[in-house]
């Protein structure tokens, strides 16, 4: 080959990389921006469809191995480690600077719903709604960027807000998620890819509560246990490996509210805790079997937030005027006994949590403010009207307080000598979706130093950690 005709050869070929290099980058820029300008314009189109399994960023899934065994837990179900909302953190911020701590990044693209974060290792996991169905995500928790989304099922719609409500628990190698029509999925955390799914009212013979399924699943040792409510018994436990039923709760037979259930130990006794809308009731763990029950804190409306169990002590409220209460458990013969301690209005906590910590619950009231109540005899010792309602969690000696309205989130040292603030700042930005009549009630979460909030599709990841 001639000089010549090697040159022209050699520019031809780069010619055509080049051209076919600019017509893919606009191709990838025109569907990208209709894409999500689309989106962000409307806050009532249709966001873009999730493929199942779909890797968004680049970023090559964990192994089964590295996620299950090496990946430590940090809030890997809904309120944590132990349920309680209490994060086990430490050497975090005492105070915050003007305009709160440093944000890290913002997850923009996590859908309609209310689903709270569990955080495994390097990983968070939530669930959304796009484009007429539900799904679940895993995100980078030290990035943001998002790894894969699996399909739960479609969409429940309701005035309140769109999407699921409950929060994804984290088992080893596998995820369970509980869709808002009552579709319960287990997928594997390396990739999304699905195990099994029941449907709580096909499969199940469990009713539709009116603003949706919002409980989340709890995994114990070998089963997960959950709430379909109805004829066929209201609590559930399956096999977590297969879904298949070990038991039902046939002589509890409720409709199921929108609790999450807790585990308790008495007298060596283990069993399940949880609020339907007749009250609190106990199951033995092993079959089901109903072991005592109260009417403390049911209401007509909605039964919501999760029990409080310490030393033989179940702690239950509701709001819509119901209020809370105490119980004492004890054994007898082959059950349990439930002798009430207290029942009371100073805390009518409607869906934004309590916490207990040392002898005090802490939380919103109805109609009341934020309550500091002594855990044993149902007193007020201290309440303020700082911020509007909403849901708490508590870590490192100090409370995070998160406003429904404006999403004022505030740090406030947890005693029950009054509300001592130690610093407060707003969401940068408010989601352009439809909440509907619903407000921001995605509880915070505190895990590896971070604070995680969402309001909607929007996530924000801030940094807790005191360098000093």
């Amino acid at each position: 080959m001639t000089p010549s005709r090697n040159w022209a050869s050699i520019s031809f070929r780069l010619l055509a990389f080049l051209t076919l290099g600019v017509l893919s980058v606009a191709l990838v820029i025109q569907t990208g921006v209709w894409k999500y300008a689309r989106f962000w314009t409307n806050a009532n189109a249709s966001p873009p469809s999730r493929p199942p399994g779909s890797i968004r960023n680049g970023t090559e899934p964990l192994s089964e191995n590295t996620v299950g065994q090496e990946a430590t837990p940090f809030w890997p179900q809904w309120r944590g480690p132990h349920r309680d909302d209490v994060s086990l953190e430490k050497g975090l911020l005492r105070t915050w600077p003007s305009g709160g701590p440093k944000l890290l990044w913002t997850f923009d693209n996590a859908g309609l719903g209310y689903s709270g974060p569990a955080i495994v290792g390097n990983r968070l996991y939530t669930l959304g709604a796009y484009a007429g169905n539900e799904y679940i995500y895993a995100i980078d928790a030290a990035t943001g960027g998002e790894l894969w989304s699996a399909e739960i099922g479609p969409v429940f719609i309701n005035g309140w807000g769109d999407g699921p409500r409950s929060t994804p628990t984290v088992d080893g190698t596998r995820l369970y998620a509980l869709g808002a029509r009552g579709i319960l999925t287990c997928v594997e955390v390396a990739n999304g890819k699905k195990t099994w799914s029941v449907n709580f009212q096909n499969d199940l013979g469990g009713k539709l509560p009116g603003w949706g399924y919002t409980e989340s699943p709890l995994v114990d040792g070998d089963r997960v246990v959950c709430t379909p409510g109805g004829a066929q018994g209201t609590l559930v436990a399956l096999d977590k490996k297969t879904g298949k039923v070990i038991w039902r709760s046939t002589s509890l037979q409720d409709p199921a509210a929108y609790s999450s259930i807790i585990v308790a130990e008495v007298g060596g006794l283990r069993q399940y805790i949880q609020m339907t809308s007749q009250g609190v009731v106990g199951v033995a763990a092993n079959d089901g079997r109903l072991l005592w029950r109260s009417d403390l804190a049911r209401n007509g409306t909605a039964v919501i937030p999760t029990p409080i169990f310490r030393n033989g002590f179940a702690y239950v409220t509701s709001g819509y005027g119901a209020g809370c209460g105490l119980l004492k458990l004890t054994p007898e013969a082959q059950g349990t006994q439930a002798e009430k301690i207290y029942g009371n209005t100073v805390m009518k906590n409607q869906h934004g949590g309590v916490v207990l910590v040392g002898d005090h619950v802490y939380g919103y009231s109805d109609n009341r403010g934020w309550m500091c109540q002594t855990f044993q005899t149902g007193e007020m010792a201290s309440e303020s009207k700082a911020i509007s309602r909403g849901s708490v969690t508590f870590a490192d000696g100090q409370l995070y307080c998160y406003g429904e309205d404006e999403g004022t989130v505030v740090l406030v040292e947890a005693g029950p000598s009054g509300w001592t603030e130690h610093g407060r700042f707003e969401l940068p930005r408010k989601t352009g979706q439809q909440r509907k009549s619903g407000q921001i009630w995605t509880h915070p979460v505190i895990a590896n130093g971070r604070l995680y909030l969402r309001d909607q599709d929007l996530i924000f990841c801030y940094d807790l950690r005191d360098s000093k």
